[in-house]
């Protein structure tokens, strides 16, 4: 028997908590999902990747990175 489905989908907005390597995500309908994951080593390393540096940049007080992009207070 086959299913002949005819959608019509609007998303305004859409808000994803998290993703991982073997995240699914659907929207609408489908008749089959087959989970699949491949691994390549495309580079031909042949080591681990060295370590990552931490470095904290300075930030100016004034600068706009700080400063919110709302205003927090109504106007009265």
């Amino acid at each position: 028997m086959n299913f002949y489905i005819q959608q019509s989908i609007h998303i305004n907005f859409i808000k994803i908590g998290g993703i991982t390597n073997s995240s699914v995500m659907q929207i609408g309908s489908a008749g089959i999902i087959k989970p699949a994951s491949y691994l390549y080593n495309t580079g031909g390393f042949t080591e681990p990747a060295p370590e990552a540096e931490v470095s904290v940049p300075s930030v100016q007080t004034d600068s706009l990175l700080t400063t919110p992009s709302v205003p927090l207070v109504t106007p009265s």
